[in-house]
């Protein structure tokens, strides 16, 4: 927006030595020109939800009990998100909203921690009491969307996005038979807590038709320091898919794998899916 009026401000000193009725036509059209270019991208729907959630008026009379069991003020524990700094908003938001549908509010903070490639979280509190509310959860690294259903779309993307590739490697097949993309585990608040919503059969059958595609192409021997063009990082993706949404079965997931993972790697590729998935349910309450 600034360097749009310093343009405007320059054009201008140089037009004004032209004939008037041309110069003031020029200006008329570059000003409209430079108004309407500025065009604002749609709000992603995590945004607008904390647009549109209640927020707490006096933060110093809420208070928190955190998963580790210690009672702290809102105001304090933004503190601690923000570096101990109290007079400035460096997280994103917060909001109450009605999750479940129980004529409760829940309490939702969103905040970015920063770094390459990460990451957003969001913690979330359940009511129990006249200004009070328990940790009941909490989604880390996954550029989570909040839908209009209050529901949460976790994508896998930025825990796995290194898996034997770089970050920005993805497996590509432009053909009409390419596998369909499946990154995210959705994720809904019932009961008090955060639970993959079940799989159906037509999601067990995409993957498994995207495992047996992927376990068509031809193997890649890596080194030590090799990537391969995401290809394994596919395989990672599908299977975490599938673990969360078919009853977190470790057994069932490396039964799929052995399935279809028939390259010489298999027991290295293996460990790491494990050492991923772990780290990921580490830093996750779902």
């Amino acid at each position: 927006m600034k360097n749009s009026f310093q343009f405007i401000a320059l054009l201008i000193m140089l037009i004004s030595y032209m004939p008037a009725n041309v110069s003031a036509q020029i200006i008329e059209d570059t000003v409209l020109f430079a108004r309407d270019s500025v065009i604002e991208p749609p709000a992603d729907p995590t945004t607008i939800f904390f647009q549109q959630a209640e927020k707490i008026k006096s933060p110093d009379k809420i208070f928190l009990i955190t998963k580790a069991k210690k009672t702290i003020t809102f105001k304090k524990f933004i503190a601690g998100l923000n570096g101990g700094v109290t007079d400035s908003q460096a997280y994103a938001d917060h909001g109450l909203s009605d999750l479940d549908g129980d004529g409760k509010n829940e309490l939702l903070l969103w905040n970015y921690t920063g770094g390459a490639h990460c990451c957003d979280e969001i913690y979330l509190f359940k009511n129990i009491g006249v200004n009070k509310y328990q940790q009941a959860g909490k989604i880390f690294a996954g550029h989570t969307v909040i839908t209009t259903d209050k529901w949460f779309e976790y994508n896998l993307y930025e825990n796995f996005g290194y898996f034997f590739t770089c970050y920005a490697c993805s497996y590509t097949d432009t053909t009409d038979a390419a596998p369909i993309d499946v990154s995210v585990v959705t994720l809904r608040y019932k009961a008090g807590k955060l639970s993959p919503v079940p799989g159906d059969k037509e999601m067990k059958s995409i993957i498994g038709d995207n495992l047996e595609k992927l376990s068509e192409q031809p193997y890649i021997k890596l080194d030590e320091t090799d990537f391969d063009e995401g290809l394994r990082k596919e395989f990672a993706i599908n299977l975490a898919v599938y673990y969360f949404h078919f009853g977190k079965n470790i057994t069932a997931t490396q039964q799929l794998f052995n399935k279809y993972y028939k390259y010489p790697d298999a027991k290295k590729v293996w460990a790491a899916f494990v050492k991923q998935l772990t780290y990921l349910k580490s830093k996750n309450d779902f």
